[in-house]
């Protein structure tokens, strides 16, 4: 991992910082792309105290804002050559009262799948100018309890949060399914994990039953070290950079629902998204622009 530079969005806790703080001890150099500023300086000294160098960079944003995700990723590829790993680590889960962000998504859709497929475009061309680039986003399990309903993807009918949750780490997976076919033919990878249950501030400000059962749970949940355990393994393992639209659990390969790796669902989620952030995401047309 010696000078490969690392972008890891939600960096400043949890599984991000352990991921930002184990790579960087390997000799990564870390972008941390976070969203409140005291909490990213913290959480960068902390890394600082540790790795053994000072190749540790914050890029401020708010990933319920695309005007912010723009931002930030022109800041980047201004300052930056090539990005070796993009970890779309940040996610978030609402209680049960249905939100939207200041472009009208779904709160929850917006930041857990439309914010890293719009970041992931926009950098594409900084992943594929490295050697061997790899993306890697983190979904959950909880995909197993989504239900996908392309023509209603932000829950406009029946709003509730755990299902939006659900429904939001399944789109993950379907992003990650269709992006590895996308890449293909290219240096680039494209995986995704279920970090475990993990006994951290995830979900601690959700209310009614589900903030109910996480406080119930959180005695028996995993550490945020043992959580961050899959993402550093893609991110610096042989595997991780050979392995191409597959699904990890506890480092392995895994099987997720058949609706996670369905083609036409995965590339229906593709246009809308593009539809709905006013892009085209084109890998190929990047690297062949490229060469």
């Amino acid at each position: 991992m010696k000078d490969k530079i690392c972008l890891i969005t939600g960096a400043n806790s949890g599984i991000g910082k352990v991921t930002a703080r184990e790579l960087a001890k390997k000799g990564a150099h870390i972008i941390m792309l976070c969203r409140n500023e005291q909490k990213a300086e913290n959480a960068r000294e902390d890394i600082l105290r540790v790795c053994g160098h000072d190749k540790v960079d914050i890029v401020l944003a708010d990933l319920s804002s695309t005007k912010q995700i723009k931002e930030a990723a022109a800041k980047i590829r201004s300052e930056y050559p090539r990005i070796d790993v993009l970890i779309n680590n940040a996610g978030m889960i609402m209680g049960n009262d249905r939100e939207t962000t200041e472009d009208g998504f779904e709160w929850t859709f917006g930041v857990n799948h439309l914010a890293p497929f719009l970041l992931t475009h926009l950098l594409i061309d900084k992943v594929l100018a490295s050697k061997k680039g790899n993306i890697i986003t983190v979904s959950s399990e909880a995909h197993r309890f989504a239900n996908f309903d392309l023509n209603d993807l932000q829950m406009q009918r029946k709003y509730n949060g755990l299902k939006a949750y659900a429904n939001s780490k399944l789109c993950n997976i379907l992003f990650t399914h269709e992006l590895a076919k996308r890449l293909k033919g290219t240096q680039t990878v494209s995986n995704t994990l279920h970090p475990g249950a993990i006994a951290s501030n995830f979900g601690k400000g959700v209310s009614g039953f589900f903030g109910f059962v996480m406080k119930l749970s959180r005695p028996f949940m995993i550490s945020e070290e043992k959580g961050a355990e899959t993402t550093i393994y893609l991110a610096s393992s042989e595997e991780g950079y050979t392995a191409n639209g597959l699904y990890f659990k506890n480092k392995k390969p895994a099987s997720p629902t058949k609706v996670a790796t369905n083609d036409y669902n995965a590339r229906r989620l593709w246009e809308v998204s593009e539809e709905l952030l006013q892009v085209k995401f084109s890998p190929v047309k990047h690297k062949a622009a490229e060469g």
